[in-house]
């Protein structure tokens, strides 16, 4: 939840120009929804692509404050994330929610960034595979494996200053691989998985030398465009 309009501008005007050349990453930015309109605009002419923060699972109706999928498929929206931590852990939503919203974006044509992760304390009693299997098999249910990126992100990594060493980034993601395996088959090796916690141009190098990590989900480092482009052009 951060920038105005004009805030909003003066980054991607920044940003754009430094990775106009990139073309081997997909680059998505997902501003808050008064945000999407001007940016859809301002991006028609760049490389980067427009992502919803967040959506519910109905095209419309009383469901007063809710953005639908339509919405943002109409505005200019590719991608969506759901199941990010902060949506499970301040606003309480469940797997059973998130595999709603899951089935709806991908019927309007949305790209989904599907988040999983574990806490501290289900790190610490030794349960993170067990909460990623849940997540993935709960979310994804009856979900066909196309349109669908997952981001793993350890809910202790987030805004701490603390990342996953490459050695536990690893570790989570081949876990998640042979999980998607177990789901889709072959079809799990050309899924990508994102690493999000606490990316920065300092750690992004190290994340992904990683074999199973196929891109970032960046937090704060994205807020500014020199470090953010540093992210997207990172050294492997």
């Amino acid at each position: 939840m951060n920038k105005k309009i004009d805030e909003c501008l003066a980054f991607i005007d920044a940003f754009a120009p430094l990775v106009r050349d990139v073309a081997d990453a997909d680059i998505v930015i997902a501003p808050p929804y008064t945000l999407l309109h001007v940016m859809a605009d301002r991006l028609k002419t760049t490389n980067i692509s427009l992502a919803g923060q967040n959506m519910f699972y109905e095209e419309k109706g009383a469901f007063t404050g809710e953005i639908s999928p339509a919405m943002l498929s109409d505005i200019g929206c590719e991608y969506v994330i759901l199941g990010h931590s902060e949506r499970r852990t301040i606003f309480a939503e469940t797997d059973d929610l998130i595999n709603k919203k899951i089935r709806a974006g991908r019927n309007f044509g949305l790209e989904i960034i599907f988040c999983v992760g574990e806490t501290l304390a289900e790190r610490e009693s030794g349960r993170t595979f067990d909460v990623l299997k849940r997540q993935l098999q709960a979310g994804l249910k009856d979900i066909p494996h196309g349109g669908i990126v997952i981001a793993y992100e350890p809910v202790w990594a987030i805004g701490t200053g603390k990342t996953a060493t490459t050695a536990e980034a690893q570790e989570a993601h081949e876990f998640i691989r042979t999980r998607l395996a177990d789901m889709y088959g072959t079809a799990a090796a050309e899924m990508r998985i994102l690493y999000g916690g606490s990316v920065t141009p300092e750690n992004i190098d190290a994340v992904m030398s990683c074999a199973d990590v196929d891109g970032a989900l960046v937090g704060g480092a994205s807020m500014k465009a020199e470090s953010f482009a540093r992210i997207v052009k990172f050294s492997k």
